[in-house]
């Protein structure tokens, strides 16, 4: 309490002065729960750290990867040019579950050791750099392994694949292929290739850039004859994640007309596999949910 010239007294300021005992020890309270805080978030931050690892891991090993298109073999589904912004594409592994690759279908596959890499990739001589490799593949941002390769599935096990016909198009089991996709096929005289009988367990691939591909009859006099096995098969590439201006979906066509007799497209999941990555999903997520409890109920039991 103060007085002005007149002698009346003036208001007294709320928080003028030194604070009271009470005020005190709230800051002290507050002050404390900050560090106890800071405190527990430091050591639980290795193990969210290894909870994000662990489901990076089951992800991309089950569920979806992306990749990253370092060649132009697939030009202009993909953009892998040398000057132009490689695709960065997301390979779905889950429809491979329930069943094989369909003619269409865009793989990423592991080649035989028969085929020559595409690109030259140089891999890390220590364990640090190669982590980081790794990280960088799992995001879809570094050039894939060597071994790695993108086609699409052409014929598939029992189905006998040749070139050409009349019209230079392309025939499984007699039949022409309807292939909208292709770009810059290769002159009609240089572009036949002998009738192949593709083995039950194993596919024939093309690039969509036909000029520019080394697949499947670049390697016909391999001992596998020029095909791919569906088991080294990673997944099938469904959208394209960047550059932005390219995102979107990629298409299957049905190349060689077999959808008017199919029950269901090939690619359709059961009510069962619909619900799987959900599940996977909602797995996934139960240990930072568990966390952000736990933390709820430390702040409600502090206060």
């Amino acid at each position: 309490m103060s007085s002005d010239r007149s002698g009346e007294p003036a208001d007294v300021i709320p928080g003028d002065g030194p604070p009271s005992g009470a005020e005190a020890a709230g800051r002290r309270w507050h002050r404390q729960r900050g560090q106890r805080s800071e405190t527990s978030l430091l050591r639980e931050l290795p193990v969210l750290l290894l909870v994000a690892f662990v489901l990076a891991l089951v992800v991309k090993t089950f569920f979806a990867q992306a990749f990253f298109i370092p060649s132009g073999s697939m030009e202009q589904t993909l953009h892998g040019c040398p000057g132009c912004t490689g695709d960065r594409v997301l390979v779905n592994k889950v429809p491979y579950w329930f069943g094989d690759p369909e003619p269409g279908d865009i793989v990423v596959f592991q080649g035989p050791d028969t085929w020559v890499p595409e690109v030259d990739v140089q891999e890390p001589d220590n364990w640090f750099t190669g982590a980081l490799l790794w990280l960088g593949r799992t995001v879809g941002v570094a050039p894939p392994s060597e071994d790695d390769y993108v086609k699409r599935v052409i014929a598939t096990g029992g189905q006998t694949v040749q070139c050409c016909d009349a019209e230079g198009r392309v025939t499984v089991d007699g039949q022409p292929l309807d292939e909208p996709y292709i770009y810059e096929n290769t002159p009609l005289e240089s572009r036949a290739f002998d009738a192949v009988t593709v083995p039950e367990g194993r596919l024939w691939v093309m690039g969509d850039h036909r000029s520019a591909s080394a697949d499947s009859r670049s390697h016909v006099g391999d001992r596998y004859s020029g095909t791919i096995a569906v088991d080294d098969v990673i997944g099938k590439a469904a959208l394209i994640v960047w550059p932005i201006n390219r995102f979107g979906t990629l298409d299957d066509p049905d190349i060689q007309h077999t959808e008017a007799s199919s029950v269901a497209p090939s690619d359709t999941l059961s009510p069962a596999g619909s619900a799987l990555p959900v599940g996977a999903g909602l797995v996934g997520a139960l240990p930072v949910t568990v966390w952000h409890r736990r933390r709820r109920l430390r702040r409600t039991a502090d206060r």
